[in-house]
Parts: C-alpha cells; sequence; structure tokens
C-alpha cells in the first residue's frame, strides 16, 4: 500500500508526521506522502516543517516518506504560481484539491491544476472528457479516493480515465488514524468504482512509479 495523500497536525490532520508514518509502516504501507492543506498563507510555513521531519524519519522507519502539499481552494488564476513555489521551496509531491462534489471548490481548479503539472489532481469530481485528456497528455495521476463524501464521484474519474487512457491512483486523503486503509480495503474500493483486477495491479504500479521517481530526482 503506498498512500500520496495524508494531513498531520498541520493542517487538519490529528496525528503528528511521526505517529502517522509509524502507523503506516505497522499496517505495511511501502510509502507515504504529507500533503498538508495549503495556499499561499501557510505554504513557507509548513512545508520546511514537513521536509524537516521526512529527514530525520528516513534512517529509522522502514517506510519511504515524502514532503509535499496539498494547495487547497487556491483561486483557479494562482495554481499555477503556487504549484511553482511549492516546488522551489522543496515540495516532492504536489496535489491540488479538485473540484470534489462535497465542497465548494471554484470551477476551473481542475483544469488549472492539469494545465500546472501538478503531481495529482485529487477528487476531482465530475471531471470532463476534455480535462482528463489533458492529464493524460500532462501525465498528471486523477485520484480515486478512500475518503467519504470524495468518493461519490469514484465511479467517473475511472470511466474517463479508462476511455480516454489516464493514469490513476488510489489515495486515503487520510486524517486521522482510521483512514489508513489495508491493501485489501483499498483493493475492495478500487474494484467498486469499476476497476479489473489488471486495472487495479496498474494503479497500483503508478504509485510505486511515481515514488520511484521522484526518489531519482531528489
Amino acid at each position: 500500500m503506498i498512500d500520496l495523500h495524508t494531513h498531520t497536525i498541520f493542517s487538519d490532520g490529528v496525528l503528528v508526521p511521526a505517529e502517522l508514518a509509524r502507523r503506516a509502516q505497522v499496517l505495511g504501507y511501502r510509502a507515504l506522502a504529507f500533503t498538508d492543506h495549503v495556499d499561499f498563507s501557510n505554504l513557507d510555513f509548513v512545508l520546511p516543517r514537513l521536509i524537516t521531519i521526512c529527514a530525520a524519519l528516513a534512517g529509522e522507519l522502514k517506510i519511504t516518506l515524502l514532503p509535499g502539499v496539498e494547495l487547497t481552494h487556491v483561486p483557479p488564476l494562482l495554481i499555477g504560481g503556487c504549484v511553482e513555489r511549492a516546488r522551489a521551496l522543496g515540495a516532492v509531491i504536489v496535489v491540488v484539491h479538485g473540484e470534489t462534489l462535497v465542497e465548494p471548490v471554484a470551477p476551473g481548479t481542475n483544469r488549472a491544476a492539469i494545465e500546472a503539472g501538478a503531481d495529482i489532481l485529487a477528487h476531482p469530481g465530475l471531471i470532463s472528457v476534455e480535462e482528463v485528456e489533458m492529464a493524460a497528455r500532462q501525465g498528471v495521476f486523477l485520484e480515486i479516493t478512500t475518503r467519504r463524501g470524495h468518493s461519490l464521484a469514484n465511479g467517473h474519474v475511472v470511466r474517463l480515465a479508462r476511455q480516454v487512457g489516464a493514469d490513476l491512483l488510489l489515495n486515503n486523503d487520510a486524517h486521522v488514524p482510521g483512514d489508513l486503509v489495508t491493501l485489501e480495503r483499498a483493493e475492495k474500493i478500487a474494484i467498486g468504482a469499476g476497476l479489473d483486477a489488471d486495472e487495479w495491479q496498474r494503479v497500483r504500479r503508478n504509485a510505486q512509479g511515481l515514488v520511484d521517481r521522484k526518489n531519482a530526482e531528489k
């Protein structure tokens, strides 16, 4: 199991990063990204702390830890600049909070995230075919999620991704300990969203491939 979208006490999670990492390791996770909610107001506060803890834990825990951010409710016209700023500050994984069905995310956020080349577009809701095609061309991963509410559009995302050949990831969007699902549970959610067994294995390879590429870029 790999989860590249999680939250700690540096945004609205309940665990310090060390505990979240330890709990994930005990559940058998191979890799975890800390991607706390940020915009321009707190990016330079949150990200250096996540970078510090990932470095400190690197030799202590048998799990790959990646520092990142989730750009959340950033106005679409500002997303490109925020992605650039996050990367300049050392974000290894850049997630953009997509147009989920359960929050008033500004229309145009999905498109702006894809155009900016974010690594992952989280819970993109009723994303359009054109936007999924753009994601496929840009190499932006579309997220299906185990998180309640955000998962309502999983089936739609899977269907369009299959139609145009876009790449998917499955993440937990973990905020509390119980959000860290087992690999067995993740597979059931993926199959329930419409993936077949081969597609699920491809999603798993996508996650490992992204982790390997980011490690190589460090």
